[in-house]
């Protein structure tokens, strides 16, 4: 039985830490089967939900390089179920990540539900589109009230993933995750200013 996303992470040197700290057997004994390598369903829905994404690219000098995209909610695009892209507005114009993509393709994504203490971790290979390379694709991905100058696409082709544990995960709230939250709050208490003012109107 596979395991996919361990079977790439998990190294020689990897599997002799987990000797080292009495862990090996956990993953060496293990006999399901989870060689995710096609999104559903639920990873579908997820990603469609993310408005940022953690990526990690390798440079020459074996440095890896951990990089924040950000944008509108459901930015990063499923496009089918292997394959994401995302439309890459400028930014600092350091192109570290971009770089170090055109010499090396590997990428581990972390997608992060905060409120809902939820990781999806994803191995993927990505390529590199310039605007007008696929013209059906760069119109799919691109979010148009979004300001900001786009410069390429990247599509990744998915190797495999998995989902994490919530173990450690601390919930936080994006400012318009709070704005729902509380909003039955402000119109309840806009209801009972209304009918105050109503009671004081009459007694007056």
């Amino acid at each position: 039985m596979g395991y996919g996303f361990m079977d790439i992470a998990v190294t020689p040197s990897v599997r002799a830490v987990q000797a080292e700290m009495g862990a090996d057997g956990i993953w060496s004994d293990f006999r399901g089967h989870r060689e995710f390598d096609r999104f559903g369903a639920n990873e579908k829905a997820f990603i469609a939900e993310r408005d940022s994404v953690y990526i990690a690219s390798v440079s020459e000098t074996g440095w890896p390089y951990v990089q924040h995209r950000g944008g509108p909610r459901g930015f990063l695009k499923v496009i089918d179920d292997r394959t994401l892209a995302f439309a890459d507005y400028r930014g600092n114009r350091q192109y570290i990540s971009t770089g170090n993509f055109a010499a090396n393709d590997r990428a581990c994504l972390f997608l992060m539900d905060y409120p809902r203490r939820a990781r999806l971790k994803i191995y993927a290979h990505v390529e590199r589109l310039e605007l007008d390379e696929d013209p059906a694709l760069t119109e799919l991905v691109t979010d148009g009230p979004y300001r900001a100058k786009l410069e390429r696409i990247f599509r990744l082709r998915l190797e495999a993933f998995d989902w994490n544990c919530p173990q450690h995960i601390v919930p936080r709230f994006s400012e318009d995750e709070i704005a729902k939250a509380v909003q039955p709050l402000r119109d309840r208490l806009a209801q009972l200013e209304a009918e105050n003012a109503e009671l004081k109107s009459r007694a007056g």
